[in-house]
């Protein structure tokens, strides 16, 4: 076979790569917080037939020195990349959340997580919670299943959960003063309606009827409930946990505008915080996504062309072998 055919191949199967990754972007350029791909090329390998020499000098003889010659086999995939650029905020009303900076939701598919990997679900005071009161503990978040996302479609469910449709919400909860102090900052949990108007859970017991429920930039979550006596009392809920990463883009997408994090990727030290210190949140607010038609209408020009050179080497080395084949006849 024909090293030309070879290359035409790697360079096909290469530039159908990256068709399939503009092709996910454009599609999802009105989806909610989504990320917009970047794909990126590298060399195959070489076939060395001289190898780089140096001359040869002395009294008696001068040799010139010879360049390498080498065979490329064409083209692979050399990575793809997420461009985690923060994008236009667009305002949606309703417990809706965006968040002005760097940072994710943490959700989970169970209400119930603690920091020694135990899960439960149903009603409950969220277990022990997960403890994020230390370095070690903090980066073990990534051992214990979390989901991280940017869309913040928040609702309640049926047991007074904060929910994002699909998964729960956590957070951090407020002491019986309603404050947030550094021990309350140390643990995530479920974020829930209280079971009493004095803003405390009760294992077992159902939530209080809320209505009028809000997020404030800080990302504390509060929402009216009816006392005994038909005076309405605003509770506390809590505040929305952020996590955020060293290197944001070492997580991986899972699908459903969710990522994915584990002890052994590259997203390094992480870190669950409330907003402030540079973080806010929007409140009634979506991120959209960051995809740039323009850019990845371009890019998907020159990649089918790409495509069609390809094609073009690949019948030409066909043209050849016929010509090969048709001089012993």
């Amino acid at each position: 076979m024909l090293r030309s055919m070879d290359s035409a191949v790697s360079g096909l199967r290469a530039h159908q790569n990256k068709l399939d990754v503009i092709g996910h972007n454009i599609a999802n350029v009105n989806t909610f917080g989504f990320k917009t791909q970047n794909y990126s090329f590298k060399e195959a390998m070489y076939q060395t037939v001289t190898q780089s020499t140096g001359g040869v000098q002395n009294t008696d003889t001068t040799a010139a020195g010879t360049n390498a010659a080498q065979y490329g086999y064409g083209t692979l995939m050399g990575s793809i990349t997420t461009d985690m650029t923060f994008s236009m905020p667009t305002y949606v009303g309703g417990l809706n959340a965006c968040i002005d900076g760097q940072g994710f939701f943490i959700t989970h598919a169970n209400s119930t997580v603690s920091s020694d990997g135990g899960t439960g679900g149903g009603t409950g005071t969220g277990g022990d919670g997960v403890s994020v009161s230390d370095d070690d503990v903090i980066n073990s978040l990534k051992g214990l299943g979390f989901a991280y996302t940017r869309v913040g479609q928040f609702q309640l469910d049926s047991e007074g959960y904060l929910t994002d449709g699909t998964n729960f919400i956590y957070g951090f909860r407020p002491d019986a003063d309603g404050k947030y102090d550094d021990t309350e900052l140390g643990t995530l949990y479920a974020l829930r309606v209280p079971t009493d108007v004095n803003g405390t859970i009760t294992d077992g017991s159902d939530s209080l009827q809320a209505k009028n429920v809000k997020i404030n930039e800080l990302g504390e979550v509060t929402a009216t409930v009816t006392n005994d006596d038909g005076t309405n009392v605003e509770v506390k809920l809590g505040k929305i946990a952020i996590a955020t990463f060293q290197n944001q883009e070492g997580l991986a997408k899972s699908g459903g505008s969710y990522y994915s994090a584990s002890i052994t990727d590259n997203t390094g030290g992480c870190a669950a915080e409330i907003a402030g210190n540079g973080i806010k949140l929007m409140s009634g607010y979506l991120e959209a996504s960051n995809v740039d038609l323009a850019k990845e209408f371009a890019d998907l020009i020159t990649t089918q062309r790409g495509f069609q050179a390809n094609t073009k080497i690949i019948t030409v080395s066909d043209e050849i072998l016929s010509d090969l084949i048709s001089m012993k006849r």
